[in-house]
């Protein structure tokens, strides 16, 4: 082969490779982009970040109309790449179909920011996109830590902040859970009805006012319910006596001193309450107050095992990481804190044991909690 045909034939294979180069670039992902598993594990990271600096993020969720062009994705990432900062965590929140944003080291004025997000992204979209294609893009904005407070409901948004949550709903093991708890608690009050009648009538006799205590508690996602048991305190009686001491008890403030049992070991319950009655002493020892909460639990508001229902106002003094508790599982009649540590556990401890239960459950987990429950009752180390 000549010179000539040499350098024509290595300039051609060089320049095959160089448009094969240039290919691979042009359909290359953004280095910036996450796939919808590494995007779930970056939300996930950064709760955990938030939960310890405090340090609020919003997460963007963009969603296109069925009737979209599949394309318009590529000018939406290119519009959003533009127009966000570097430290922003972009990627699939659900593939192919919803496009989210990670927003960190926000500021304290949530609303304005959002505002002005919104404002900045849609007029990138109408300059970039024509309006019908702009208009088949929908916007849905949430904060983590949720704002749940008094004036904000709870329960709204937080299954945008938890997608591990919403799969979690799907599969055999949910329904076998809830398999579960529809059997169990049916049978339980067939088995139970004489005893119901019994304590009914007791409490009835022994002190004025209703037979069932009804009272709000927190259940998954943070929704409110009606919380059923056998009344043992008596009626109308002031509930800043056990508000106040929760809140200590959450805050870690409250010392051994404040509560002991016989032994003089400490009991993190609110023990000499004079509130209560006699025969509610009684229910309570035996747990038998809270047979009601089996209607709960067949009306799918709780389950047989998951952590305690609490009241709104332990949820106003929870630190951030404390709300994890209320979202992997529905609360439970009993769980992994009251047959190991019960009363004697800290707050603190306890909500580690109801986050480790969520974490490593599994239905042999609950079978296993519920054959432990009847001995952690009469040992009597405290039902709550």
């Amino acid at each position: 082969m000549g010179t000539n045909s040499m350098h024509n034939a290595i300039g051609v294979e060089t320049l095959e490779r160089s448009k094969q180069q240039a290919k691979v670039v042009s359909i290359a992902p953004d280095v910036g982009m996450h796939s919808q598993e590494a995007f779930s594990r970056r939300l996930h990271l950064e709760q955990r970040r938030t939960e310890r600096s405090r340090r609020p993020f919003i997460l963007l969720l963009m969603e296109a109309a069925p009737e979209a062009d599949p394309g318009i994705w590529q000018r939406v990432q290119a519009v959003v790449a533009s127009s966000v900062r570097e430290t922003d965590i972009r990627g699939w929140y659900q593939e192919e179909s919803v496009f989210g944003v990670i927003f960190t080291e926000i500021g304290a004025e949530l609303e304005s920011i959002r505002k002005i997000l919104l404002d900045k992204l849609s007029a990138a979209l109408l300059h970039r996109l024509s309006e019908v294609q702009a208009g088949s893009i929908t916007f849905s904005f949430c904060s983590f830590p949720e704002d749940w407070n008094k004036q904000s409901p709870r329960g709204d948004a937080p299954s945008s902040l938890y997608p591990e949550a919403k799969f979690k709903k799907l599969g055999l093991a949910p329904l076998s859970k809830r398999a579960l708890d529809i059997a169990g608690s049916l049978g339980a009050l067939v088995v139970a009805a004489p005893l119901f009648l019994t304590i009914a009538v007791a409490v009835k006799l022994t002190s004025k006012g209703p037979v069932l205590f009804r009272q709000k508690r927190v259940g998954q996602y943070g929704r409110d319910f009606t919380f059923l048991k056998f009344r043992s305190m008596t009626a109308n009686n002031d509930p800043r006596i056990h508000e106040e001491y929760v809140k200590k008890m959450i805050a870690g403030t409250l010392s051994a001193s404040n509560e002991s049992n016989a032994d003089g070991k400490a009991v993190f319950k609110l023990t000499n309450d004079n509130r209560i009655t006699p025969v509610g002493k009684w229910l309570r020892k035996t747990s038998l107050d809270e047979l009601p909460q089996f209607i709960n639990v067949l009306n799918g508001e709780m389950s047989l095992v998951g952590p305690r229902p609490p009241i709104p106002y332990e949820v106003e003094a929870y630190d951030i990481w404390h709300r994890r508790r209320l979202l992997a599982v529905k609360p439970g009649i009993t769980g992994l804190w009251q047959v190991t540590g019960r009363s004697k556990t800290t707050f603190d401890d306890m909500v580690r044991l109801d986050l480790q239960y969520a974490k490593t459950w599994s239905l042999w987990m609950d079978v296993k909690i519920l054959l432990q429950t009847p001995r952690a009752v009469i040992v009597g180390e405290g039902a709550r």
